[in-house]
């Protein structure tokens, strides 16, 4: 049972996320072992190592919090805090993800417009692309506060600002992706539309739209999780307005590491499942122009 439990996806992956809570736990335990031992020191306590070992995964604001101190967070503050609470992570959560998904709609809108205006005319590839790929040198971490500052200042406050800041990071892979995409098709499949005298709309919506839908659908799952992180980075500056940034940034003010990481796991959850729900988008979109599963 075992070999064949290693030989199929489950054993394996057990396998490392076992590896990885080994690792985990022992960090914890070192980094947290300078504190423990102050204290101690301090109340003249003396501890066998089972014992200091369980304290070193007990503190109220370790170092680095132990993966149960985080899933019993994660559990406190999603199922026994009501979803309308502002300690809830599932309140936050509908925050960061109202930006996101709005973000990323822009984004892949915008991405798929100027990847049309690149593939089909020569100049807008030469004027266009180099500063598309230039705009991607910024570091979203300086330009966000300034965004929303500004757009704050000429009374745009909400969730626009922030949706803007994941459209920024969202449309670049969309960009590249569908670019890629709309050039996949041969010389000699274009010679064969040619041949049946197809209008460039023809050619675009027969052959090379069909075609890009791979691309499109991959550069949308990298654009979907980017648009999570600039969701994130842009609720930073807004304080205590909520989101998953402003959690972050709460538990960094008064030092709640184990809120920190809990906020950031449930990030990473979200960003899993909207992955998931392009992959799913994917799927269907496929079924529906014929594709083979």
């Amino acid at each position: 049972m075992f070999q064949r439990m290693m030989s199929g996806t489950l054993g394996p992956v057990l396998v490392v996320v076992t590896a990885l809570m080994v690792i985990w736990y022992g960090f914890a335990v070192f980094l947290n072992t300078p504190w423990q031992n102050d204290k101690n020191t301090r109340a003249e306590v003396v501890m066998a190592p089972m014992e200091f070992v369980g304290a070193t995964l007990s503190q109220k604001r370790p170092l680095l919090p132990g993966p149960h101190q985080i899933a019993a967070e994660l559990f406190k503050t999603t199922v026994q805090t009501p979803p309308t609470s502002k300690k809830s992570l599932i309140f936050h959560g509908w925050i960061t993800l109202s930006s996101t998904v709005l973000g990323f709609a822009f984004g892949t809108l915008l991405g798929i417009v100027l990847a049309v205006a690149i593939v089909h005319n020569q100049t807008s590839n030469r004027s266009l692309m180099p500063w598309i790929i230039a705009s991607q040198t910024v570091p979203i971490i300086a330009i966000a506060p300034m965004v929303i500052v500004v757009l704050n200042a000429v009374g745009i406050s909400g969730i626009v600002p922030k949706a803007l800041i994941s459209t920024y990071l969202s449309f670049f892979p969309i960009v590249v992706g569908m670019v890629k995409g709309l050039r996949a098709p041969e010389a000699i499949q274009l010679d064969l539309v040619h041949t049946y005298s197809a209008s460039p709309w023809q050619t675009f919506w027969k052959l090379r739209w069909p075609m890009a839908m791979p691309y499109l659908f991959t550069s949308m799952k990298v654009g979907i999780a980017a648009a999570l992180v600039g969701a994130v980075v842009a609720e930073l500056p807004t304080g205590s307005a909520g989101g998953y940034g402003a959690r972050l940034l709460a538990g960094s003010y008064y030092g709640q590491t184990i809120q920190i990481w809990s906020a950031l796991i449930a990030a990473a959850t979200l960003a899993a499942l909207l992955v998931l729900a392009v992959g799913l988008t994917e799927r269907l979109v496929n079924a529906s122009m014929g594709a083979r599963p």
